[in-house]
C-alpha cells in the first residue's frame, strides 16, 4: 500500500466517521460481550464488518468496489513480511522448546536474575540487545521468550515481564540504526539519521530512566522460593539434557540479525538449528512428543516436524511446567494472522476510500502553537496505528503530510521525526490489532490489552514530547536544520 494516503473530494465528515464511528461501536460490543477474549474472533468481524461499511461509503462518493477491494489487498499486502516473520518464531519457539534452548535460558536465568530486580534487569537486557541488532520483534521473539519463562518460574507477573520486555526492546529498537522504523522516519521527513537518533534522545532517555525505576520500585517479594526454583530445575533437568551448549542457537540467531542478515530467513534457520539440536541433544524428547510406532528415523522426523507446525507439549506431570513450556508452533499464530489480515484490510480500504487522509487533513485545522501541532501529531499517530493497524504507515504517512506544518511553526523537521518515533513506533505494540500488538501477544503469550500498562516506556514518551511541546524544551529550531540531501553534499 502506498504511504500517502488517496483523496476523495466527495467526502464530506459525516460519511468519513460512520465506518469510524461503527467500528468503536462493535469493538466495545465486543470487548462487553468477550472481554479478554475478544481477540480471539470477535474483533475480527468488528473489523471485516467495518471493512464493508467503508466500501459503502466509498461507493456512496464515487468509488467502485474494485478499487475498494484493491485497497483491501494492498493494505493486507503491507502485513505480508510481517505475517511470514510472526510464523516463523511460531516455528523457533516450538523448536527451541523441544531442543532444550528454552529450557535452558530458564534453568541458567534463575540462577543469574535476582527476583527482586528481574523487571528492571529484563528491561534492560532487552535494550542493550535491540540497541546492537536493531529489531524489538526479534529481542521479544527470542530473549523474550527465556524470560518470560523466568519470570514463570519465579512466579511472577506475565504482565508486567512483557512490559518490561517490550519496553527494554523498543527503547534499543528506537535507538539502533539499523531500526526499520528510524530509517523510515529520518527517510520520511528528509532528515539525517545520526541527527534523528541524537535528537530523540532528550525524550527517550528520561522516558526510559523514568520507566527502569518503576520497574525496580515494583520488585516483587513475593517469588518463588530458593526450593521450588530448586524443583523446577529439577523437573527441567528430568525432561532435557540441560547444558550451555543449548544456548547456542540463541547466539546464532543474534549474530544473523547482527550481520543483517534478513530477520524471516534468519529465524527459519535458526529454528531448524534448534530441530537439529533436538535430534542430536534431545532424542528422547521428540520421539515422546511424536508418539510414534514408526522407526527410530522416522519418529525423531516427525517429531521435529509437529514442533514446527503444532509446538511442543509437555506432559511431565507437573502442571506448572507443563503450562510453561506447552506452547510454539506456527498454529499457535494462525489467530494472530487472522487479526492481523483483518485490521489491515480496514486499514487499506480507509486509506483507499481518502477517509483516512480526509481526517489527517481536518486534525490539522485545529493546529495553532507548537505545542497543539505536536499533540496533534501524537494523536494522529496514534489514531493511524489503531485505524490502519501498521506502524510504518503511522510513521510515513503523517510525517509526509505534516513536514511542510512544522518549518510553517518555524521547527526543525527533526522535532517531527522524534515525535514520530514517540507516537507511532511505540505505541503499535499497545493496540491488540495492529501488526505490533498481535505480534507481542502472540509472542510473548499475554493479551496486549493486559501487558499494556506496564510498557512504562512506551507511555511515557507521548507525553514527554508534548510537555516538552508546550514548555518549549529540546525544539530544534528551523535554522539549525540540515535535510539528508544538504549533509550528503
Amino acid at each position: 500500500m502506498s504511504v500517502s494516503a488517496h483523496e476523495n473530494p466527495r467526502l464530506t465528515l459525516a460519511l468519513a466517521l460512520t465506518p469510524i464511528l461503527f467500528l468503536i461501536a462493535l469493538l466495545a460490543c465486543s470487548v462487553y460481550l468477550f472481554s479478554s477474549d475478544s481477540s480471539y474472533g470477535a474483533n475480527q468481524i468488528a473489523l471485516v464488518l467495518a471493512a464493508g461499511v467503508t466500501a459503502l461509503v466509498g461507493q456512496r462518493t464515487g468509488i467502485s468496489w474494485k478499487d475498494c477491494q484493491q485497497g483491501i489487498i494492498d493494505g493486507i499486502g503491507v502485513g505480508l513480511g510481517p505475517t511470514l516473520i510472526l510464523l516463523s518464531v511460531g516455528m523457533l519457539i516450538g523448536t527451541w522448546i523441544l531442543s532444550g534452548t528454552v529450557p535452558a535460558m530458564i534453568y541458567y536465568g534463575v540462577q543469574v536474575l535476582e527476583p527482586s530486580i528481574f523487571y528492571a534487569a529484563s528491561a534492560a537486557i532487552c535494550a542493550i540487545v535491540a540497541i546492537s541488532i536493531g529489531s524489538s520483534w526479534t529481542v521479544a521473539g527470542t530473549l523474550g521468550i527465556g524470560l518470560m519463562g523466568i519470570a514463570g518460574s519465579f512466579d511472577l507477573s506475565p504482565a508486567i515481564t512483557a512490559g518490561a520486555i517490550i519496553s527494554g526492546a523498543y527503547f534499543g529498537d528506537k535507538l539502533s540504526p539499523m531500526s526499520d522504523t528510524t530509517n523510515l522516519a529520518a527517510a520520511a521527513t528528509s532528515v539525517d539519521l545520526f541527527e534523528h537518533i541524537r535528537h530523540m534522545l532528550w525524550t527517550t532517555v528520561p522516558a526510559f530512566v523514568i520507566a527502569l525505576v518503576i520497574f525496580a520500585l515494583i520488585g516483587s517479594s513475593d517469588a518463588a522460593t530458593p526450593d521450588e526454583i530448586q524443583a523446577l530445575q529439577n523437573s527441567l533437568r528430568q525432561e532435557f539434557n540441560i547444558g550451555l551448549h543449548l544456548l547456542l542457537p540463541l547466539v546464532l540467531m543474534l549474530t544473523l540479525v547482527y550481520k543483517r542478515f534478513p530477520a524471516y530467513p534468519a529465524i527459519i534457520i535458526s529454528a531448524l538449528v534448534g530441530a537439529v539440536f533436538a535430534v542430536i541433544f534431545q532424542p528422547d524428547a521428540v520421539i515422546k512428543l511424536a508418539a510414534s510406532d514408526k522407526s527410530h528415523g522416522f519418529a525423531l522426523l516427525q517429531g521435529v516436524w509437529m514442533s514446527l507446525f503444532d509446538g511442543y507439549i509437555s506432559d511431565s506431570g507437573n502442571e506448572f511446567l507443563d503450562a510453561l513450556l506447552s506452547k510454539g508452533g506456527m498454529s499457535s499464530m494462525l489467530n494472530t494472522v487472522w487479526l492481523i489480515i483483518s485490521a489491515l484490510g480496514f486499514g487499506g480500504i480507509l486509506e483507499r476510500t481518502g477517509i483516512l487522509r480526509y481526517l489527517l487533513t481536518i486534525a490539522l485545522k485545529g493546529v495553532h502553537s507548537v505545542g497543539s501541532l505536536v499533540t496533534t501529531t501524537v494523536f494522529t499517530c496514534i489514531g493511524t496505528n489503531i485505524l490502519a493497524a501498521d506502524q510504518f504507515i503511522s510513521v510515513a504517512l503523517p510525517g509526509r503530510m505534516y513536514k511542510d506544518e512544522y518549518e510553517r511553526f518555524g521547527l526543525s523537521r527533526l522535532n517531527l521525526s522524534r515525535t514520530l518515533e514517540d507516537s507511532a513506533t511505540l505505541t503499535s505494540a499497545l493496540i491488540p490489532w495492529n501488526t505490533c500488538g498481535a505480534y507481542m501477544s502472540a509472542t510473548l503469550g499475554v493479551a496486549t490489552l493486559t501487558y499494556a500498562p506496564f510498557a512504562f516506556f512506551n507511555l511515557l514518551c507521548p507525553f514527554i514530547a508534548i510537555f516538552y511541546a508546550f514548555f518549549n524544551i529540546a525544539m530544534k529550531p528551523l535554522e539549525n536544520h540540515r535535510i539528508a540531501a544538504d549533509t550528503s553534499q
